[in-house]
């Protein structure tokens, strides 16, 4: 039997309408296989959240342009629907299955990377991916400080899963420290 990995697929952004339907940001490129009417997503919410909620049922999913819909059988009116705000929305996936998209990574196959700046040096490990409006790669530099990167292709240009490494446009600061003459 395989082992599975959790995967985040979305987060609960603003309330839509007094009946509870919730906007929810996209984090996957299969939108159509998680977000099923009669699907249940594992919850996570964001730290310091009074929520409860461990798992939340679909009820309605719908596109109002290009913003995704979601009515939960939990989340009964606003006020529930505010307090599931930044919740993020998980499903299992197995360890071994890889996004479609080649330019797309589970945060599995990102943590323990080696940190390389762009002549190929050392400079950290990821320890982590925090998620947000923008992710951000959690790295421990080789000094042992812990760092935030932006996970973005100007500063991230090169992913190379298979090799166990990712490519960092360091800047004085962002990873290393700073060189005093």
């Amino acid at each position: 039997m395989s082992s599975t990995v959790e995967v985040v697929v979305g987060r609960i952004g603003k309330p839509h309408g007094v009946r509870g339907e919730v906007t929810v940001e996209v984090r996957t490129d299969e939108p159509e296989r998680h977000f099923v009417v009669g699907a249940t997503l594992s919850a996570q919410p964001p730290r310091g959240s009074a929520s409860g909620l461990t798992s939340l049922e679909l009820q309605a999913v719908r596109w109002h342009g290009t913003t995704l819909l979601v009515r939960f059988a939990e989340l009964g009116d606003r006020t529930a629907a505010e307090a599931a705000r930044n919740t993020l929305l998980v499903v299992d996936v197995p360890a071994d299955r890889e996004p479609e998209d080649p330019e797309e990574f589970y945060d599995h196959q990102l943590v323990g990377l080696a940190v390389v700046d762009l002549d190929g040096q050392p400079i950290g490990e990821v320890t982590g991916v925090a998620h947000g409006a923008q992710d951000l790669l959690e790295i421990r530099a080789t000094d042992g400080r812990e760092t935030l990167v932006p996970f973005v292709s100007a500063l991230v240009p090169e992913v190379d899963v298979r090799a166990g490494r990712l490519v960092v446009a360091d800047r004085p600061g962002l990873v290393a420290r700073f060189e005093e003459d």
